[in-house]
């Protein structure tokens, strides 16, 4: 099942996927549909208006999740680029969600750095509250997947040894388009960031050092994870700050973030202010 929330002239409705239609659940959002117990039979089962996919104005997947917990150093590649070891543990930061825009929304390029740099990601959704979660209930918890990315501040995020105010800017982090269901996907995804049809980013979620469910199970070991929460599970090689010299997104670039099997986020980046 693909679940989207659509925004309309009346408000945002959480929707599912069927062909190219979008038919509305009954809820406000994904995230309100997912703190329903039992939210996937009426999804399935739900009936309601139905729109065209196609020139939908789509907000992000989990328009306010309650969390959202972001893994650095997660792929192999990544972490040799950057010259560092592998990690024993992962290396957990927060986003707020006012970070978060739509799957084709514009990327805000704050007017206080010159140095914002792409991150595609695989996010995770939770589904199911989950404390001190066993391998097998954190798998359980995941209610779906989808695609996420973490636009960065480096030169905000390298002014200490805290990452958060490089990556928590407003406006700056797309995500979506659909919430995928773990039923409809087989195995590791193919990931993929284009910068003006340049490929800069590809690789394979194998390729993860902690994957998803042990990201879920290690964090449920430190806080509740509840329905609507999200976990950014990391960026693989190929990030625009590692580059020699680095390369950092301008006004005016169209960055295309795509997981195989997941969906497609198509942003263009605009200064702001």
């Amino acid at each position: 099942m693909k679940l989207a929330t659509l925004r309309l002239p009346r408000g945002t409705t959480a929707a599912r996927v069927d062909g190219e239609y979008a038919v509305e659940i009954g809820a406000p959002d994904v995230g309100a549909l997912l703190a329903q117990p039992g939210w996937q039979e009426p999804a399935a089962a739900a009936d309601g208006p139905r729109h065209p996919l196609a020139g939908a104005d789509l907000a992000p997947v989990v328009p306010r999740p309650g969390k959202i917990i972001c893994v650095g150093l997660n792929y192999r590649t990544h972490i040799l680029e950057m010259g560092r070891e592998l990690p024993a543990y992962p290396t957990l930061f927060a986003k707020f969600a006012d970070a978060l825009i739509g799957p084709y929304d514009d990327i805000a390029l704050p007017a206080v750095s010159e140095a914002m740099d792409w991150e595609a990601e695989l996010a995770v959704v939770i589904g199911t509250e989950v404390r001190h979660a066993s391998p097998e209930q954190a798998q359980a918890a995941i209610a779906g997947y989808s695609v996420l990315n973490d636009v960065t501040a480096r030169d905000y995020q390298n002014r200490t040894l805290q990452w958060l105010q490089g990556k928590t800017f407003e406006s700056t982090t797309p995500f979506g388009p659909y919430l995928v269901t773990p039923d409809e996907l087989d195995g590791a995804l193919i990931m993929r960031c284009e910068i003006d049809g340049e490929v800069v980013q590809e690789a394979d979620t194998a390729d993860l050092v902690f994957p998803p469910a042990e990201l879920i199970a290690y964090i449920s070991k430190i806080i509740t994870l509840r329905p609507g929460d999200v976990i950014a599970t990391g960026t693989p090689g190929g990030v625009g700050h590692a580059r020699k010299p680095p390369r950092y997104l301008a006004d005016g670039d169209k960055v295309v973030t795509r997981i195989a099997g997941v969906g497609e986020l198509v942003n263009v980046a605009r200064r702001d202010g």
